[in-house]
């Protein structure tokens, strides 16, 4: 049996502190912008599944149970009386927070409290660089402040992280626009933006991402569903600043993420999505990111938020799945049972306490 005692979540959200009906319970386990199909349930996914056979124990009920009794028991135990026993249930030993998502969710701190865990904070750019706006009249006044409150965030949070890629798609130009560029640029962003808009401007968005790689601060890059080798160029650009990169989610392309990771020694990979998402066939996906990535350059996430239920399930379908892979190889012969609990060890924690500069907990 291969062991993780120690599983740093290097990225996840806060939980909801509110109390859940079945029909919200369901938006956040489905996580679409729509419905389930008339007569359906997102219950019936792999998240769902999961959610079904790790969670209930937690909450003194059978495996599997119906939903219906499952959120009842809930209901009946209460919103922080549920998160505690599942946050702790999870195993999971530290949490990285990326604290950029509206709603009412939990901070890092009140996260790693009802966790019995230690915690930190991300820093969303985009949020960072929208709530600047939102306080600066000038574009000179802006752009000071913007630069200020970037170093600030450098100062306490353990990383950055930047959904630029989502927000206007993976070919960003890769190099650092000029003075004039992004003066213009917010200026026109400034002059039209109502107060709390979205932040979508490529040349904004390239200037945040280059003043987060100036502060030497690992950036966390969202990639979405999308090819990560359209960053190539941006990764190269990147290069021998001293910054780290995590490519965040990036299924169903793993081996492309895997890939860069083994190429570029400043690129990490994380492995959240790619396992939470394929259920039963995680253990394959992950042998399929073993083969390409060196394994200093793998990182677990969760990538949960809102349903404490998903931090347990992510964790335990990843310790599952790195269980099955590695230990697949030790009963091969092909790995020694040292070497698997080495290298898991890495996959689970090392390699986040050496990315982010944690303190071993």
């Amino acid at each position: 049996m291969i062991e993780t005692p120690c599983l740093v979540d290097q990225y996840c959200h806060g939980v909801l502190r509110t109390e859940l009906g079945l029909g919200t319970f369901e938006a956040h386990l489905g996580r679409t912008p729509g419905p389930p199909a008339p007569g359906t349930t997102f219950f019936d996914t792999q998240t769902g599944f999961a959610v079904r056979r790790w969670c209930p124990p937690l909450l003194g009920l059978e495996p599997h149970c119906a939903p219906a009794h499952y959120l009842a028991r809930r209901r009946e135990l209460g919103v922080l009386e549920v998160g505690r026993r599942l946050l702790r249930g999870s195993g999971i030993t530290t949490y990285l927070v990326d604290t950029g998502l509206p709603g009412d969710l939990t901070g890092p701190a009140e996260t790693g409290a009802a966790g019995g865990a230690d915690a930190h904070e991300i820093v969303r750019l985009e949020l960072l660089a929208e709530q600047v706006a939102d306080t600066s009249g000038t574009v000179e006044s802006f752009l000071a402040n913007l630069a200020e409150a970037v170093h600030g965030a450098a100062g306490s949070a353990v990383a950055f992280s930047s959904v630029a890629s989502v927000r206007h798609g993976l070919a960003l130009e890769p190099d650092p626009p000029g003075p004039g560029e992004v003066r213009g640029a917010a200026g026109r962003w400034l002059a039209d933006r109502q107060v709390g808009g979205s932040l979508t401007d490529p040349v904004l968005l390239r200037h945040l991402l280059w003043n987060a790689l100036a502060s030497g601060r690992p950036l966390q890059l969202h990639i979405g569903a999308g090819d990560p080798m359209l960053l190539a160029d941006f990764i190269v650009a990147a290069t021998g600043l001293g910054t780290d990169l995590v490519l965040l989610h990036g299924y169903p392309y793993h081996r492309q993420a895997a890939h860069l990771a083994s190429i570029h020694p400043h690129v990490y990979a994380d492995l959240g999505p790619a396992l939470a998402h394929t259920g039963g066939r995680a253990a394959a996906v992950l042998a399929e990111i073993l083969e390409l990535a060196p394994f200093g350059k793998l990182l677990f996430s969760s990538g949960a938020r809102g349903l404490p239920e998903l931090h347990v399930v992510r964790a335990r379908v990843f310790r599952d799945a790195l269980g099955r892979a590695l230990g697949g190889w030790v009963d091969d012969g092909a790995w020694s049972h040292a070497d698997a609990t080495r290298v898991a060890a890495m996959i689970a924690a090392g390699n986040a306490h050496r990315v982010y500069g944690l303190e071993p907990v």
